[in-house]
Order: C-alpha cells, then sequence, then structure tokens
C-alpha cells in the first residue's frame, strides 16, 4: 500500500528538507512536483500554505549546501544548512494536524478571532434566526435579532453557549426558545431564556445546552426503577398495553423526562391504548406522547415531566405564519416536538380543502376556527360562515356571508350548495386557476343540523354529503366543527366523515366523558385507539390547587396564561399520517384585531350571489329528504316560486299582517324599529315576538332585513337599535 494522502502532506516536506542538503538546486524541481501532487489530491489550503513555505525553504538550504559542498569547504557546515528546513517540516505538520473544520457553504461569515465551535454557532444563529443570509425562500425567526456577548462552556460530557439577544432601541424580542431548540436540533428543556418582566425589551440573555451531561438514575435493590425496568415490569408483560417490547431510551434527563423507541420482534406493536400505558407507568395520559416510526414493529415514547405545550405558542407572535403558503398550508399550532402544526386549506392547482374538527366545551374549538377565519382573511378566501348556536363566533365579521342561528346557519349552508352548483355550471372542466376566489364553508355545532333530531336533518345531510364530494374541485372547501366524533352528530353519515379526512385532515381536542372514543363505529384510521375524553382540562398539578383551596387562580386582576388551562391541546391529523400530539395557537389578541382595515373577501359576483336571499328560505329537499335539487337553473326556479308564494303565506299566518300581504311584511318592521326604541335594552328574537303578540318564526326574518339594512345590531344574540 502507498502512503495515505494525509501522511504524504505530512512527510514529504521532511523528505524534501533531507533531500535537498545533497541534491542541491534540483530541489526546488522536487518541491513544485509535491506542490503539484499535493494540489491534485484537494489538500486543504494550511497544507498547502505550509507545504510551500517547506519547499522554498528547502530550495534556499540546497542551493547554499550545494554551493558549499563544491567550494571544498567542510561538508558539516553543509549538513547545518538543513536544520532551517527540518524546522518548516515540523511547522507544517503543526499546521495540518491543528486544522479547523469548514463551515457550511451557505452560512453567513463569522467574526474574527472565534474558536470553531464559536463560529459554527454565530453561523447558524446568523444563517436562521437574525440574518442577514444568502438562502433564497428562508425565512428568518426575526430579523436583527443578534446574538451578543457570545460565551462558551465546553466539557468532556457538556457543551452550551450563553449570549444576550440584542435588538436596536425601540425593538423587543421575539425570539422564543422553541425557535432555538429547532434551528439547533435540541430538545426545548436544553433552552433557558430570562424572564422579559426583568430585561429590557430590545435586550434579553439566553443559555443553551448543545450537549447535556445525563444524569444516571440511581438503581435502589428489588424494585424497578430505570425506564427500561419499569417498561419490562410492567408494559411489556402479557397484560401491559404493551406486551412483547422492549425500551431502548435515545435520551434521558430524569425518572419523567425520558424518549426512547419500543420495538417488538419482527411482529407489529398495532393501536396502543395511551390510558393503559399512563396508567403502567403511572402517569397522567398528557405526559405521554407516542411516534409511530415507518416500522411497524416499532413505536416512539416520550415521557414528560412538564408538557412541553404548556406554555403555548402566542398568536401574536406567529401570526405571519397565519397566510397561506405556497403549498396551501397555514400554522394551526406547534407540535410536540415544537414544530409548526400545519394543515392545508387549499392545494394550489387542484382546489380547496376540507376540515373535520372535534372538540366539546371549552376544548378550544371556537378559538381554532376564529384562527381558520383569520387564516382565510389574510389569505384571500371568502368564507360562508353557518352558526346554529348564535354569537359563539367572534371572528363572524370577517366572513362574506353569515348565517347567526338555527334558521339562517341553514340557509348559508343552502346558499354554499348553491354556489357550488352555479361554480359547476359556469366551470364544466375546471381549469386552475381560475379567476374566483376560493371559497371556505365553515360549518360550527354541525351536529345541530346533521343529528336526527334536528329539523333540518335531511336537507343538511344530503347537502353536506354533495359538497364534500364535489366541492373540492370547485375552490370550496368544508370546515366542519362538531362535539363529539359519534357517527350520530354527522347524522350517521359514513360518506361525510370519509371525504372530510381524504379530503383535507382532522383536528381532535377534548371530548366529555365517555364520548370521545375512536374506537369500533367511531374509528378514525391514523387515530386508533384515542380516546379524546382522557385529555384533563387542567394541566397536572391544577387538580392540587383545587383541593388545597388555592384561591390564586381567583385573581380578577391576574391575565389568562395558555398554562392555566388545556385549551387547543389535541392531536393533528393530516392526510396519509399518524395522530401527532399538538396545541392550537394560544389566542392573546382577538383574531379580528389582526386583520387589519381590509374589508371580508367577497363571494364572486354570480346568479348564486344575486338571488342569495330567496337561495337561503329555499328547501333543497323535499319532505322525505329526497329529491334533491342538482341544478342551478332548478334551485333558482323553486327559489322564485317560494318567493311569489311568501306574501301570500304571510298574510294567511302573520296575527300581526291584517291588511294584506304586502302591507303586513311592512308595518311588522316599524314595530320592531319602535319596540327597541323605546326600550333601549337589547332583546332576544323571542322577547321581541313576545311583546309584539307574534311568533319568534315571523320576528326573525324581519330581524335580518332590518340589520341588512343597518337600522338595528345583533350581538352574542342580542338585537338593539342602531
Amino acid at each position: 500500500m502507498g502512503p495515505t494522502r494525509a501522511q504524504f502532506i505530512q512527510f514529504a516536506p521532511a523528505a524534501l528538507a533531507v533531500a535537498s542538503a545533497a541534491v542541491g538546486p534540483w530541489s526546488a524541481v522536487a518541491a513544485a512536483a509535491a506542490g503539484a501532487g499535493a494540489w491534485a489530491i484537494n489538500a486543504s489550503a494550511p497544507a498547502l500554505r505550509s507545504l510551500i513555505a517547506c519547499g522554498t525553504t528547502a530550495t534556499g538550504c540546497g542551493i547554499a549546501a550545494h554551493q558549499l559542498l563544491a567550494s571544498g569547504m567542510d561538508p558539516l557546515f553543509a549538513f547545518g544548512l538543513a536544520v532551517p528546513a527540518g524546522a518548516a517540516a515540523l511547522a507544517h505538520h503543526r499546521n495540518t494536524a491543528g486544522e479547523l473544520p469548514t463551515l457550511p457553504a451557505t452560512t453567513a461569515a463569522a467574526p474574527a478571532g472565534q474558536s470553531s465551535q464559536a463560529q459554527l454557532i454565530t453561523a447558524w444563529w446568523a444563517e436562521f434566526i437574525s440574518g442577514p443570509t444568502q438562502t433564497e425562500g428562508r425565512k428568518l425567526i426575526q430579523t436583527g435579532a443578534v446574538l451578543a456577548h457570545l460565551a462558551l462552556d465546553v466539557g468532556d460530557d457538556r457543551l452550551s453557549f450563553t449570549g444576550v439577544i440584542t435588538l436596536p432601541q425601540g425593538q423587543q424580542v421575539r425570539v422564543k426558545a422553541a425557535d432555538i431548540a429547532a434551528v439547533y436540533q435540541i430538545p426545548v428543556s436544553h433552552v433557558e431564556m430570562g424572564d422579559p418582566k426583568h430585561y429590557a425589551p430590545n435586550a434579553l440573555p439566553v443559555t443553551v445546552h448543545l450537549k447535556k451531561a445525563a444524569t444516571a438514575p440511581e438503581i435502589a435493590a428489588g424494585a424497578p426503577t430505570t425506564p427500561e425496568q419499569l417498561w419490562a415490569a410492567h408494559v411489556a408483560v402479557p397484560d401491559g398495553a404493551m406486551p412483547g417490547t422492549t425500551l431502548a431510551l435515545t435520551r434521558y434527563d430524569g425518572p419523567l423526562d425520558w424518549e426512547g423507541t419500543a420495538s417488538r420482534d419482527r411482529k407489529a406493536i398495532g393501536t396502543v391504548n395511551i390510558g393503559e400505558l399512563a396508567g403502567n407507568l403511572n402517569l397522567s395520559t398528557i405526559q405521554i406522547a407516542l411516534a409511530p416510526t415507518d416500522k411497524p414493529s416499532q413505536m416512539g415514547v416520550r415521557v414528560m415531566k412538564e408538557h412541553a405545550l404548556m406554555h403555548g405558542t402566542m398568536l401574536s407572535s406567529v401570526v405571519d405564519e397565519l397566510s397561506m403558503d405556497s403549498r396551501g398550508y397555514v400554522r394551526l399550532g406547534t407540535y410536540i416536538d415544537a414544530r409548526p402544526a400545519l394543515v392545508p386549506l387549499a392545494q394550489p392547482g387542484s382546489g380547496a380543502r376540507h376540515l373535520y374538527l372535534v372538540g366539546g366545551s371549552r376544548s378550544g374549538k371556537s378559538g381554532v376556527l376564529e384562527q381558520i377565519l383569520l387564516s382565510a382573511h389574510r389569505s384571500r378566501i371568502a368564507v360562508i360562515l353557518s352558526s346554529p348556536q348564535a354569537g359563539t363566533i367572534a371572528g363572524a365579521g370577517l366572513a362574506a356571508f353569515c348565517g347567526d342561528g338555527l334558521d339562517e346557519a341553514m340557509g348559508a349552508l343552502r346558499l354554499a350548495y348553491a354556489l357550488m352548483l352555479d361554480r359547476e355550471a359556469r366551470y364544466r372542466s375546471p381549469a386552475f386557476p381560475f379567476t374566483d376566489p376560493l371559497v371556505l364553508t365553515v360549518i360550527d355545532e354541525a351536529h345541530m343540523l346533521l343529528a336526527a333530531s334536528s329539523q333540518y336533518h335531511a336537507e343538511a345531510k344530503a347537502i353536506v354529503e354533495q359538497m364534500t364530494r364535489r366541492s373540492l374541485k370547485r375552490g370550496i372547501g368544508v370546515v366542519l366543527a362538531t362535539q363529539t366524533p359519534l357517527a350520530e352528530d354527522l347524522g350517521n353519515s359514513s360518506i361525510i366523515r370519509s371525504q372530510l379526512l381524504i379530503g383535507g385532515g382532522a383536528v381532535f381536542l377534548r371530548c366529555a366523558r365517555g364520548q370521545g372514543s375512536l374506537v369500533g363505529v367511531n374509528a378514525v384510521e391514523g387515530a386508533e385507539g384515542l380516546d379524546l375524553s382522557q385529555i384533563p382540562p387542567q394541566w397536572p398539578g391544577q387538580y392540587a390547587k383545587v383541593a388545597d383551596r388555592d384561591m390564586s387562580g381567583l385573581d380578577t386582576t391576574a391575565v389568562a396564561k395558555p398554562e392555566d388551562g388545556t385549551f387547543g391541546l389535541g392531536y393533528l391529523l393530516t392526510p396519509g399520517s399518524q395522530a401527532v400530539q399538538f396545541r392550537s395557537l394560544y389566542l392573546d389578541v382577538p383574531p379580528a384585531s389582526l386583520a387589519g382595515n381590509q374589508q371580508p373577501v367577497q363571494v364572486e359576483d354570480c346568479e348564486a350571489w344575486h338571488h342569495r336571499e330567496a337561495i337561503t328560505r329555499t328547501r333543497v329537499v323535499d319532505q322525505r329528504g329526497k329529491n334533491l335539487v342538482g341544478s342551478l337553473a332548478d334551485l333558482l326556479a323553486k327559489a322564485q316560486q317560494g318567493a311569489s308564494a311568501l306574501p301570500q303565506q304571510r298574510a294567511q299566518t302573520d296575527p300581526a299582517s291584517p291588511a294584506g300581504p304586502a302591507d303586513g311584511q311592512e308595518l311588522i318592521k316599524p314595530r320592531i324599529l319602535e319596540l327597541l326604541r323605546e326600550e333601549s335594552i337589547p332583546m332576544t328574537a323571542e322577547t321581541i315576538a313576545r311583546k309584539l303578540g307574534t311568533t319568534a318564526k315571523n320576528v326573525k326574518p324581519r330581524l335580518s332585513e332590518l340589520k341588512k339594512r343597518d337600522e338595528i345590531t345583533n350581538e352574542n344574540g342580542l338585537w338593539r337599535a342602531a
């Protein structure tokens, strides 16, 4: 075997130095040949510089030694000239042995005088957090947030750095621990940031543990104590949650903070009951997160002493990520590993996307819907909002059309169906992009329309089934929200659920006890075995505060914090993946306040939109729920027939209309206005009807008409004069 590249670079100059004493001027030729060889094998820049210096020294010594020998002087003098050449060879060896690692080509230039580790830390900070960056398409976390006063703590089993995140005067630090953890690919728990209340807004100290010394647990004799021992004793046993598996740790920061991989020898692990696993390990369900791998025989396991999502991600800090990106995704929250949780609202070139949202009372479902409305508004997507429970969505003003209340919500659903028929008539063969805006049909509390007990059950079920099947390629998506994943909440329709999941994804939040199990007829592919009722309403430790009568949480002046409850904590399921634990963004500001002064995105100017008032009052199925109207022309004809028959029907049924059809329709409106102005207090539709001696069914349409004329207003179902 010949010499290696490293051996050639290190010892070739020494050989030249010795040879130069005898060869004389020919050593220049040898040095040139060595330099060419080093260049050919891609020697590094320090090696080339040392080699050239060594060759030059050897050449000069060789020439002098040759002249001394030729003049007949003592050969010892000639031999002494080899000493400088040897010194050059030793310097070359020292330079090549202490060579620094090369930084990636994409990183920004690091300040001079730093060690190689400090250079890498500074370069990655500039590349991904502060800038300036040369990488096209990369979005910085906060431009100008430089890392000042960098200091390293290096040991055999640890590596950490400290610094101060510094911005120009007048700006505020928005870099979060999760951002830094994502850049340096470390757990969020390895990032320690100062409390902003104790420092200037533009300067915040930070400590990052790139490598943290693991604390070996003390093993007591007899009882299992390490995670591997506990796993073998309680989880891997035949009656455990994952029988026949073994646990291999990948990270250990204490008995309640570790990660590992559970494996079963050549057998699929299958569905894991998270409740049983939590019981085996004596933990709460939200302290455990499972991460399925590509191998059916392996499953990632994470145990958390303090939940990684307990402190939440503020809506105002990531508002720029709410707008739809080039792939059609918007940010809905944060995954358990600190990565952004993205959901598709559209698929560029193919149409819109669906979303299935499940969440009980106080689970954060309304907050997710408000966030979706804001994302649609910022992405210039029109929204048709159907809200059977009046006044529950604070961002309703961002919708192009809002049906607030049970009857009005059904009308909004009819309008969305008519818009789909209109686009089908105008776009026989869909070609994207077309000029019409994308549309989201948001149905909140959908069970109030779809359940068998609803008066609109048959009609709503027929419309939603057709829209989930046919609307995507026409640029109309469906966002459907219910309180439970039970089949009856979707009208016992397997079509609606399957089409929602195929056409977009699902968000599962906490449900009432006994109503959140995703097994049996309620099973969802990718979320097998989940029981949403096992998500507690408070984080671990809050129960103790209640038991101890800790009254600190009753401070009316205190600002609510994300850790005050598990609002928005759940699972996100995207097409073709497994459900992953995540938390929606924490609404630290009202979403509508971030919409700016832009008006709501409007639906295109079309026949369905022109006749929207008549369409919202026209049933699209018969009394038996059959014979769904299948074309826009038939629907408009039916709407016109209903509009012509409406005055006569009102004259016969409205006790407040004795003077005739047209007069009766107009007489009740002045009475409503007069009542609201005289009382000067907000009233519900039922109260207004009782005071006028009529029914709420007769009052509600007039209230909607007066509201459109801006003569009255409605706040959370309470009407008052404008």
